[in-house]
């Protein structure tokens, strides 16, 4: 994307100028989300990767954000997005 900018070819007192515009790539997920089982009272680990390590990257449950807590904790590492669940009970699925 630092490449954008207008760029010329001159030939003496001839010029030709052109503007170049680099659209950024789009994220995508390189690795998604995998349908996981846990007994109760474990700590389940979701993790999925994409294509950009510095995308922004919310995890939701029901439609709601969710935040780092005592319940959750939500971590980015390079390309990997991770949500652990501790103690995970019925009603996290």
């Amino acid at each position: 994307k630092s490449d954008s900018d207008t760029y010329t070819c001159d030939i003496g007192d001839a010029q030709s100028r052109a503007k170049l515009v680099v659209q950024e790539k789009p994220c995508i997920f390189t690795k998604e989300l995998v349908d996981t089982e846990v007994t109760e009272g474990e700590d389940v680990i979701l993790h999925c990767e994409t294509s950009k390590s510095d995308s922004p990257v919310k995890w939701c449950k029901d439609g709601k954000s969710l935040r780092n807590s005592s319940k959750y904790n939500i971590s980015r590492s390079g390309f990997e997005a991770k949500l652990v669940i501790h103690r995970a009970e019925e009603r996290d699925s």
